[in-house]
């Protein structure tokens, strides 16, 4: 048997099923489109979904493709063990009511032995207990042995997801040799497919969908049978390569080593260190995929879970003895062995890097802080002999100082101690509370059902209407609040769906146009339009006046006022984004944005916030390219030539065979199937008003163009009179009157501040009485009333000058709430004292919670009659801290 690399693999399996008959489609991406029911592409069928249903028509009745897929159900184990992953690439062929049990079987078959030359002795199929068609094809038509075949119930061998589509599976193990066998499994009489040990492996599952489940238990058959085929890549990499694990075979080894030279380290010395090299190779391998796919770091959702990941990864770096930033030279491996079969980790790569970069940095900034207080948490663990840390205080560690609550375990479980989860999930619960909400109700689909579900899947819709903005048509559907219905009379609200349209769907962040449906009988005010499922555009909106009804002949009318403004918008983000390009580099991507009559929004990538200079450039050049009046054109061609060209395509964005270039004089050429304008200067003027953070190396970009620009000016122009004459100035002095003001506000303020400190001071009065000595360090510990935190603190740096090498700790209630300072000299420091650690101790007794350096530190509580104890306290647990 030839021992084949995983890209060598991925080829043949997808050639073969080329041959019989089957598209390949390229990998869908790891984020799911319209299925609130998954978080990532977790199966090779999930993007397929809407072709299995029937809600769409696939473009083709027999597909393969070799999908990237990530489960993130087992990452705690992952490292742990050398059969946990979180990314992988399963293969697939499909059929959508084409071929069934027959073809499906022997095609397994004849890939497996014939193709990549597996032996036929050590493969073993496995098929649903009551399945005898299936066993009937593997014994009689294949010529397995019965002794081969195992039968499995419907835990193991029987697909289904509630009420829906569902059916039998035939599965195929491939032996691997008594070595891979736990104590007892040394022999084919006692180990087969289906015990626990890793002597057999699964490496091919076939999926019959032949029943519709009511949700009850009740199994009619189904008129369109499927194949949904899934086999794991890298499994049939480990079987072919003849290696222990997928960590073994050769693009992992590739990523593994690399990792290996960078902390000069070897794989299987160490235990602990393989454990942390397995989590670096995987975890990196995910990461890459994602952010290809346009995913970025955050604190939810599928961007918490690439948060997770390289933040995991860059940990376990730190744990090799890696000191220095290293996921994107890392990243960089991944793309260099996985390119082949997904191009598009090549195009990103630059994009990749910088994300991978940010993330890092920003964690290496987090890592530091959040370990520092994590230590102390564990010390006081282990000072009070507990092995749990208060939930609270894990939250604390992740809300405040963004610290992942994984990693808290993680690092906690190290030392044989766990985080109160119960607390933590209380402290969560909004939070929890909003995304159950989001996915509160959902169709098989995963997506909310909704009256459109019933529309007939051969019904569609054509949109024409780039060069005309009027055309007639025929009603197909008509859609009520709840119902399909016939028709829609004066006052009805509901979506009308049509043969050919002028109106232009929201879609590539392009609002959906607005206007008039005129039919024999009636008129139609369309308030929206929107791209439903199936390749249909709804024109929501209501009847102003008599009826329309399925099959009218109508007239469609697009607001041309309101196309055009748009067209403005949605032109000018293509001469923004080319501006930004020049401005700040070539990493830039779109990763959003939005366009209507009114305003524009850009998001891009991008990981520090635009300085003054760098947006006034920006403007001005897209200014510049607007007065140049620049000839729009727009060409229609495939992808690839498209590609050739050197168009931009927007990033995550799927393409069909063939693209509209949109191209504006040289300056600028993007694949975009939105309306544009004619020529630059259509667009007339553009005004930035603001750019933000909107994400982790995101930033956004809102502007406007064209009248709104105008507008604009009037409104500033309007507020400038109104503000000179609340000044009692002219708009002319409008600056000197407010410097003047601000002068005067400022002497003002600083008055207030000493008569406050002056305050503050008399009312702590003379303490040298309440001086205490512990352990060689002057101690204070005293209450104020009315102080706030600022002042809190200057007493402290007061009080601390006073005494010399010591402690002080103050205590303040203002308006029921509590303010608690500690601070603490160098020398006191040296000896043991920690300022942070002491207030954490001593707030609780306020109902608060806080910290701080060694030298410095706040608290705030709810409790104002846990102070007098608070202050005590201090003193106590100071006197632990010195060993006095």
């Amino acid at each position: 048997m030839e021992k084949y690399g995983v890209n060598d693999l991925r080829r043949m399996y997808l050639k073969f099923f080329e041959s019989k008959g089957h598209l390949i489609l390229p990998s869908f991406s790891l984020v799911p489109h319209n299925d609130n029911s998954l978080l990532l592409i977790n199966a090779g069928m999930a993007p397929l979904k809407p072709y299995f249903t029937g809600a769409e028509i696939p473009p083709r009745r027999r597909v393969t493709t070799c999908q990237k897929c990530i489960r993130t159900g087992d990452i705690e184990n992952v490292g742990k063990t050398a059969r946990h992953g979180t990314f992988f690439e399963m293969l697939g062929n499909f059929s959508f009511g084409d071929y069934f049990k027959r073809e499906a079987l022997h095609w397994s078959w004849e890939f497996l032995t014939e193709v990549v030359g597996l032996d036929p002795d050590r493969l073993y199929p496995s098929v649903y207990l009551d399945d005898d068609e299936a066993f009937q094809i593997w014994h009689d038509e294949i010529g397995i042995p019965e002794s081969r075949i195992s039968k499995f119930g419907k835990e193991d061998n029987f697909w289904e997801h509630g009420a829906g589509p569902c059916g039998p599976c035939s599965e195929i193990y491939y032996d691997r040799g008594p070595k891979y066998g736990f104590e007892g499994c040394g022999t084919k009489d006692t180990c087969k497919p289906g015990c626990d040990c890793d002597r057999f492996m699964e490496i091919w599952n076939d999926v019959f969908t032949q029943f519709e489940n009511d949700g009850e238990g009740h199994y009619t058959t189904l008129k369109q049978k499927n194949i949904d085929t899934g086999m794991g890549l890298e499994r049939l990499a480990v079987v072919c390569q003849e290696v222990d694990s997928m960590f073994d075979v050769d693009t992992l080894v590739a990523l593994r080593d690399h990792v290996c030279s960078m902390a000069g380290v070897k794989y299987h010395e160490v235990e602990k260190q393989d454990v942390s090299i397995r989590r670096i190779v995987d975890h990196i391998r995910s990461a890459t995929f994602m952010i290809s796919d346009g995913i970025m770091p955050s604190n939810e959702g599928r961007g918490y879970v690439l948060r997770r990941l390289t933040r995991g990864a860059a940990r376990h770096g730190r744990l090799l003895g890696i000191d220095h930033a290293f996921l994107a030279d890392l990243s960089g491996t991944v793309i260099e062995t996985s390119k082949s079969g997904y191009p598009e980790l090549e195009e990103k790569k630059e994009f990749i890097f910088n994300v991978l970069q940010q993330e890092e940095d920003n964690f290496d900034r987090t890592i530091d802080q959040g370990l520092s207080i994590l230590n102390g948490l564990q010390e006081d663990l282990q000072k009070e002999g507990k092995k749990e840390l208060d939930g609270k205080e894990a939250f604390t560690l992740y809300d405040t100082y963004g610290f992942p609550l994984d990693l808290t375990k993680e690092i906690l479980e190290e030392k044989g101690c766990t985080v109160d989860q119960k607390a933590f999930d209380a402290c969560m619960q909004e939070q929890r509370e909003r995304a159950r909400n989001a996915r509160a109700k959902t169709n098989y689909m995963g997506e909310d059902a909704t009256v459109y579900d019933q529309i007939p899947v051969e019904i569609t819709s054509v949109f024409d209407g780039y060069d005309h903005l009027e055309d007639t048509s025929k009603i197909s559907v008509i859609a009520g609040e709840s119902e399909l219905t016939e028709a829609l009379t004066d006052g009805d609200k509901g979506t009308i769906v049509v043969d050919r349209t002028p109106f232009y769907g929201t879609m590539g962040g392009q609002c959906g146009d607005i206007g008039t449906i005129t039919g024999p009988d009636g008129e139609f005010k369309v308030e929206d339009t929107i791209h439903l499922r199936g390749g249909r555009i709804g024109h929501v909106g209501h009847v102003t006046r008599g009826m329309l009804k399925t099959g009218d002949e109508v007239t469609l009318k697009v607001d041309g006022a309101a196309r055009r403004a748009t067209a403005r918008s949605h032109s000018a983000t293509h001469l923004l984004q080319k501006a930004l390009k020049l401005e700040l580099g070539a990493h830039i991507e779109q990763k959003g944005s939005y366009v209507d009559p009114h305003r524009l929004r850009f998001d891009f990538s991008h990981f520090q916030p635009m300085t003054k200079e760098q947006l006034q450039q920006v403007e001005d050049r897209v200014n510049l390219e607007i007065e140049a009046a620049l000839p729009v054109r727009t060409d229609v061609m495939s992808l690839s030539e498209a590609k050739k060209t050197g168009a931009m395509a927007l990033f995550g964005e799927k393409y069909g065979e063939k693209v509209r270039v949109v191209s504006m004089g040289d300056f600028s050429k993007e694949l975009c199937g939105g309306t544009h304008v004619k020529n630059t200067a259509d667009i007339r003027l553009f005004k930035i008003l603001s750019e933000s953070g909107v994400a982790a190396g995101v930033r956004r970009i809102e502007a406007l163009t064209g009248d709104n620009v105008i507008s604009y000016y009037r409104e500033k122009e309007a507020e400038v009179a109104e503000a000179a004459e609340l000044l009692k100035t002219t708009p002319a002095d409008v600056l000197d009157k407010i410097a003047a003001l601000q002068k005067e506000l400022k002497e003002a303020h600083s008055e207030i501040e000493s008569l406050k400190s002056e305050a503050a001071k008399n009312a702590l009065g003379d303490v040298s009485d309440q001086v205490q000595e512990i352990g060689g360090v002057k101690f204070v510990a005293t209450r104020v009333e009315n102080v706030d935190a600022d002042g809190l603190r200057e007493l402290g740096d007061s009080l601390k000058a006073k005494v010399g090498e010591g402690v002080v700790v103050l205590a303040s209630v203002t308006d029921g709430k509590v303010q608690l300072m500690a601070t603490a000299t160098d020398g006191a420091v040296k000896k043991g004292a920690h300022a942070g650690n002491l207030i954490r101790a001593i707030a609780k007794t306020v109902g608060g919670g806080g910290g701080g350096r060694p030298s410095m530190a706040m608290a705030g509580g709810k409790n104002p009659a846990g102070v007098d104890e608070a202050l005590k306290l201090a003193a106590e647990t100071l006197k632990n801290q010195l060993g006095a």
